[in-house]
């Protein structure tokens, strides 16, 4: 059974274009301002959304993430209001494809299989968990492909043809790859070099291969959307949010409109480029 992710991506091959996908912490910097950036992303040019769980101990993200993930948690976001979230932004929205982003402790914690019912009645469409490596596949990978949710997985540059298989076995949706070696902000893309990945990548698999980590202006957008199937931008959407907040760290009159303009810029820059990928 097609999932949103599966049908967004055919319909954007079929319009030779590559998907502008966006990633904010939910509940940064609290619950509401959360949903109504997240009500208008797709208005701004996103085609598919990321929504990061917040955690006290992430592996991956930057400093900007990491200072997102701590606003959240401190305005009181969980786990069971993240999902909550999604169930009000799909009140709204039943065609935005929508993946939740995070580690695998707090969905322990939940309960996987509690999870599992939660999160697919919400109406989330993947999962991206950075910390289950395919060897742990049967801890969550399995019964979220089961439940009838997507299983995204991380690819790197140090991930070689030897270790590219395994890491595929059960990746449904698209494949995430991440351009730099390091976590989320800390450096730029180098557009060839992604060229030569997704290339690489391609030779295993038929997925979609959306490129992230490193991508801040509409420019560098532009340049890895010729060669990718999609554009993940998270630390930049998040640095503009953190840039409008007063100095207690909450929403202002601005915040929305700060998210909303950068998202809108990185989605003409996405959208403008033909793919010259073989997708």
């Amino acid at each position: 059974m097609s999932t949103r992710i599966d049908v967004r991506f055919e319909a954007l091959k079929n319009e030779g274009r590559a998907a502008f996908v966006t990633f904010v912490m939910c509940g940064d910097p609290d619950l509401a301002t959360s949903l109504e950036i997240i009500k208008a992303l797709p208005k701004a040019g996103a085609d598919v959304i990321e929504v990061g769980m917040p955690f006290t101990d992430p592996m991956a993200d930057g400093p900007a993430i990491q200072a997102a993930g701590l606003r959240a948690l401190k305005a009181g976001t969980t786990l069971a209001k993240t999902l909550g979230l999604v169930r009000q932004f799909r009140a709204g929205d039943d065609v935005t494809p929508l993946v939740l982003m995070g580690y695998y402790n707090p969905i322990y914690i939940y309960g996987v299989e509690r999870f599992l019912v939660d999160a697919k009645a919400a109406g989330v469409d993947g999962l991206i968990i950075v910390d289950l490596p395919p060897e742990e596949d049967d801890e969550l990978c399995r019964p979220a492909l089961r439940a009838g949710l997507n299983f995204i997985r991380l690819a790197t540059p140090t991930t070689d043809d030897k270790r590219l298989p395994a890491v595929l076995t059960n990746t449904s949706g698209f494949v995430y790859y991440v351009s730099i070696t390091g976590i989320t902000g800390s450096a730029s893309a180098d557009s060839k070099a992604v060229s030569a990945a997704v290339d690489r990548i391609k030779r295993h698999t038929a997925l979609p291969v959306c490129v992230g980590f490193g991508i801040r202006t509409p420019e560098a957008a532009a340049a890895i959307a010729g060669h990718a199937d999609g554009v993940v931008v998270g630390s930049a959407l998040v640095d503009a949010l953190r840039g409008s907040l007063d100095g207690e760290g909450r929403a202002t009159a601005a915040t929305l409109d700060a998210v909303t303009t950068l998202a809108r810029a990185l989605a003409e820059g996405v959208h403008g480029v033909a793919k010259t990928n073989k997708a």
